[in-house]
């Protein structure tokens, strides 16, 4: 008995030690909070940015000496844009599809988005049809790409209804390119007045070497500058809106008379601009009606031995034997699907404004020698170049090409006369009065 007491004293014992620490703590424990682990928000990604492809339609192809400045120029926006494919389609002005294929598309539905093409009378069509738009707005709502670009660049471009619809580039000056070591090798002038350029093709023509390199059919700058030296700047102005000016009929006398003394290439019937241009650039020709774009194409010692002088004025001529065919002649153009497709819209501007920053023009100018649509320095070009920068500051009058002041169909009229005036089938006279009957046609 005495040993199970002792074993109830001691449960009764702990039983009460027990309650009594409960009572001493009547609040519950509560377990020590674990500390908070911070929380971390997922990253919203950015929405991706809708796929665009465009269409650029341009003469930066081919031989033209821009070419790669241009493909470098377009890379540089796809870069920036990865969501942009760009489609460089390209046709060389010298061709006569490029003319067909731009009014083929814009006649079709096939507008390019960017399209890169003359101003002024081959403009008129697709302007008057509504299939450009014009960018005063988008020049205006853009201040400073506008005013990158040289004022006078952008008059240039301004069409009959006071709007304008294309953007330039770069700029251009055409003269008569000559090849100072024929021309010194046969103890010849310079050709600066018609004595001078009849003496230097009669000398020529006698030793085997092509006096002028120029072709019948694509006679594009035999054309302009007889007819701007015989008419002069006033009455090359005026296209045949007017009447015809008796002037541009000593334009076709003055190349039946330089045919006459054996000025062009035998073959001058059936070759085109760009064997033309081979012929001078392989020193097998002293002189070529050119372009300030052409230079880049040629051979290395041709171009160092280049030199260009206005040509000269023409017999009985207007001109003052120091005006020039220049200016801004071409520029991007928006098509009006284009700029109404709300996908394709602001990327389609923004490849605009790249192409026409100062940088880009900057870098097309270098690589063909033009003038630059904005006060840009060009640096690194050969001297036949700053030759013809130097010679366009100080021209009398600088033109834009007669083809802006007439018709495309009076223009192609005007060449196809040029073979059968200089062999004698076909007067100067009626290939005046012919492309006058198409002009007026035309404007019916």
């Amino acid at each position: 008995m005495k040993r199970s007491s002792l074993l109830l004293l001691s449960l009764m014992l702990l039983l009460s030690m027990f309650l009594a620490a409960c009572g001493n703590n009547n609040t519950p424990q509560t377990p020590a909070a674990e500390p908070e682990t911070p929380k971390t928000e997922t990253p919203k990604e950015e929405p991706k940015a809708k796929d665009v492809s465009l269409r650029v339609f341009s003469t930066f192809g081919g031989t033209d000496a821009a070419r790669e400045a241009f493909q470098a120029v377009l890379d540089e926006f796809t870069v920036k844009y990865p969501n942009v494919k760009i489609e460089n389609d390209t046709l060389s002005a010298d061709d006569d599809g490029f003319r067909t294929k731009v009014n083929t598309d814009m006649n079709s539905g096939n507008e390019p988005d960017l399209l890169f093409y003359f101003i002024g009378a081959d403009a008129e069509g697709f302007v008057n049809a509504g299939k450009v738009v014009p960018l005063n707005e988008v020049l205006d709502s853009n201040p400073e790409w506008k005013d990158g670009i040289i004022p006078a660049a952008l008059e240039q471009a301004r069409q009959k209804d006071g709007n304008i619809y294309a953007v330039p580039l770069t700029g251009y000056y055409e003269g008569l390119f000559y090849n100072k070591k024929i021309f010194d090798d046969n103890g010849l002038e310079p050709p600066t007045d018609w004595e001078k350029l009849k003496k230097a093709v009669t000398t020529l023509s006698a030793k085997g070497i092509i006096p002028i390199s120029a072709p019948f059919d694509q006679s594009h700058y035999l054309i302009e500058h007889t007819i701007l030296s015989a008419a002069g700047p006033e009455g090359q102005n005026k296209g045949l809106a007017d009447g015809i000016d008796p002037n541009w009929e000593k334009a076709y006398s003055a190349m039946k008379e330089l045919y006459d003394l054996g000025a062009f290439p035998k073959d001058a019937a059936t070759i085109d601009l760009s064997m033309a241009g081979n012929y001078y650039s392989e020193g097998l020709a002293a002189m070529i009606l050119e372009g300030s774009w052409a230079v880049g194409g040629w051979s290395d010692d041709t171009k160092n031995n280049s030199t260009v002088v206005p040509f000269p004025t023409v017999p009985g001529g207007a001109g003052s034997g120091n005006d020039l065919i220049g200016g801004f002649g071409s520029g991007f153009y928006i098509s009006k699907a284009t700029y109404e497709n709300a996908d394709k819209k602001e990327m389609t501007i923004e490849l605009l404004k790249h192409l026409t920053s100062p940088e880009s023009i900057q870098k097309v100018a270098t690589a063909n020698g033009g003038t630059p649509a904005a006060d840009v320095e060009i640096s690194g070009l050969p001297q036949v170049s700053l030759d013809g920068f130097a010679m366009a500051a100080q021209a009398a009058a600088i033109n834009t090409p007669v083809d802006s002041k007439i018709a495309p169909e009076t223009f192609s009229n005007l060449r196809a006369s040029v073979q059968p005036v200089v062999t004698g089938s076909k007067t100067p006279t009626q290939a005046i009065e012919e492309a006058k009957k198409i002009e007026d046609d035309n404007k019916k």
